[in-house]
């Protein structure tokens, strides 16, 4: 017979206090640096601890609120039933909305039109035929035209669909897509006239109550190299300008609100970004309150996958970080997602690679079921307090962006650009010293990989900086553009793995040496074992290789590389693998190319393709 008492199964383990775990954590570090070793210290403007518990979440006021509940961190509604969204380039009408019809037959449910050109009303119609308006939701980017709104709702009112279905998005967005990344209004000095605009289509379109026509592009940060309280702090900031602009012309606070779509990048910082949007539907919803009530103070957000992130070579890889991110974004409760191609680096989507970016969200939604829970990190020790963290840092930003006039004033003024420049500034030296990991492209590449035809010069070299405007750009690009110098050089330089002395020590360092060399795409020789160095130098001038590296154990260089080096000559590069404590003496003796995990990668192998003669 069952045993149908309820046990405590746990009950005869003891509590263990936070004293008791510090204590055994000092213990196991053995007098080293707690706040060195464990304490993260993020670019984001606070600290990481190693581990949190419950008596953390003391003070962290909206624990306890459901889904659908004001502040809405846990999300804006009682399902996670997210839209799968894909953007089509409008380059021909009859191709793009073949594509669309296409993309919703294969799961997406919402459909991004970029046009690079405005279009006449019988366009639109064209574009927008055969596609069922209310199931699949529209977004319009792109050129800039007043005239589209009217055109894409008669198209929508011809086919009668029903307003309180059919979701529409207007991608008007003065503030970020033309002051931030022009340095200027559309109709000149003050953008009053692009607002009055934009309060017209609103007025004009009470009949549809689901179409917005304010989209904030906060991903523009992100893709310009900022942290993500940033991100967050100066979309937030953007926002609050649209909603007392809109008011000043005459929209009531309520109107405002709802005319405003927000659309942010999600990138591979898996638990940060999850964080980031539970905290920006917080900030939202106390900055709309302050002006009204209700429903109009949930944050509507589109996410996209970081653009930053996405490298040229290795391109596949690209799949993994569209993953992850889109994980994020998922469990994070946005309203929409799109997966970027993992082609997007160097040429327009292919059917294939579009596929890929659409299966990416079916599979989290019908083979891992994230649209079944609402907020599944909610309670977690560790992501409330990250949620926290960033709400407290991005409010801060905020504000100083608000006491600098609001947004327009405080980007003229150079604080936002100036700010996310120099956050780029920062993530660029630690893509160059490895810090962030670019798999594929400075950590770990692709030894026999080659350009591909469709990567040029143009889509791997970033505009010049401009003190006064934003420049998306990937963080790759400087690796990329020193690797396809070479892969065009004409030429395929050699690095010789010259292993000896200590055994495990000479593989080890191979390794990271023909890791670091191949991130330029020199191609590496790499060897087991010689049991001298006679024997590997022999071996070295015979391979023809241009570059030659010693990879031995520290103690083994004091002896082995002034050998090596005297029966290589000047007829090669020689280069140490490692930072031995012999260095000064190698030096002295001649020996003047250490590669470390202290080294610049960028900089030290941008030196020797220099020398190579690439």
């Amino acid at each position: 017979m069952a045993n149908n008492t309820e046990e405590k199964l746990f009950s005869q383990f003891p509590p263990v206090s936070t004293e008791q775990w510090e204590a055994a954590i000092t213990a196991d570090l053995k007098g080293a640096d707690y706040q060195k070793k464990l304490v993260w210290r993020t670019t984001e403007g606070f600290n990481v601890r190693p581990y949190y518990r419950a008596e953390d979440l003391e003070g962290i006021k909206y624990l306890g609120k459901k889904s659908g509940e004001f502040p809405y961190v846990r999300g804006n509604r009682c399902n996670n039933r997210w839209r799968i969204h894909e953007t089509i380039a409008v380059k021909d009408v009859a191709e793009a909305n073949r594509l669309a019809l296409h993309a919703v037959e294969a799961g997406a449910d919402s459909i991004g039109f970029d046009l690079s050109e405005k279009l006449s009303a019988q366009q639109v119609a064209d574009l927008m035929a055969g596609i069922d308006l209310n199931a699949t939701e529209l977004a319009f980017s792109g050129k800039p035209d007043a005239e589209l709104p009217d055109k894409v709702l008669s198209v929508a009112e011809a086919k009668k669909a029903d307003p309180e279905k059919f979701r529409v998005f207007f991608g008007f967005d003065p503030l970020i897509r033309q002051l931030s990344l022009t340095g200027a209004f559309c109709d000149g000095d003050d953008g009053q006239q692009c607002y009055k605009t934009i309060a017209g289509f609103v007025r004009g379109a009470k009949a549809w109550p689901k179409a917005k026509f304010v989209t904030v592009s906060g991903e523009t940060f992100q893709n310009s190299g900022s942290t993500i309280t940033q991100e967050l702090a100066f979309t937030l900031a953007a926002g609050h300008e649209y909603l007392v602009k809109l008011t000043e012309a005459g929209l009531s606070a309520e109107e405002a609100a709802r005319t405003i779509r927000f659309s942010m990048a999600v990138s591979s910082n898996y638990f940060m970004e999850m964080a980031k949007f539970r905290a920006g539907r917080m900030l939202w919803a106390n900055i709309v309150n302050a002006y009204t009530g209700g429903c109009a103070r949930k944050m509507f957000t589109h996410a996209v996958t970081s653009g930053w992130n996405i490298t040229a070579y290795d391109p596949y890889v690209n799949m993994l970080r569209g993953t992850t991110e889109a994980m994020s974004a998922s469990l994070a409760g946005v309203h929409s997602l799109e997966v970027l191609p993992f082609d997007t680096a160097y040429e327009s989507p292919t059917e294939f690679s579009s596929r890929i970016a659409r299966n990416v969200q079916l599979l989290l939604k019908n083979e891992s079921h994230f649209d079944n829970v609402v907020d599944p990190a909610g309670g977690s020790y560790y992501i409330e307090n990250l949620t926290q963290s960033i709400a407290e840092q991005a409010w801060k930003l905020f504000k100083e962006v608000e006491e600098r006039g609001g947004y327009t004033a405080a980007f003229r003024d150079g604080f936002i650009p100036d700010a996310v420049k120099a956050s780029a500034e920062a993530k660029d030296n630690a893509v160059a010293t490895r810090r962030i990991v670019l798999l594929g492209t400075n950590q770990y590449p692709n030894f026999n990989e080659v350009a591909d035809s469709a990567i040029t010069e143009a889509c791997i070299t970033p505009q010049a900086w401009d003190a006064k405007v934003l420049r998306p750009y990937r963080g790759g690009m400087a690796f990329e553009q020193l690797r396809l110098k070479v892969d065009r050089s004409g030429r395929s330089p050699r690095a010789f793995m010259l292993t000896c002395g200590t055994l495990a020590m000479a593989r080890a360092r191979s390794q990271f040496a023909c890791n670091f060399f191949a991130c330029a795409g020199i191609r590496v020789v790499d060897n087991t074992f010689f049991h001298s160095v006679e024997e590997g130098a022999k071996a070295a001038l015979d391979s023809g290789a241009e570059i030659v590296v010693i990879c031995a154990a520290d103690d083994d260089y004091a002896t082995l590389a002034p050998k090596a080096k005297e029966l290589l000559g000047e007829r090669v590069l020689f280069v140490v693998a490692g930072a031995p404590a012999s260095q000064p003496e190698l030096e002295a003796q001649g020996i003047t190319r250490f590669i470390s995990v202290r080294s610049n990668v960028l900089e030290t192998l941008r030196e020797y393709v220099k020398e190579l003669g690439i």
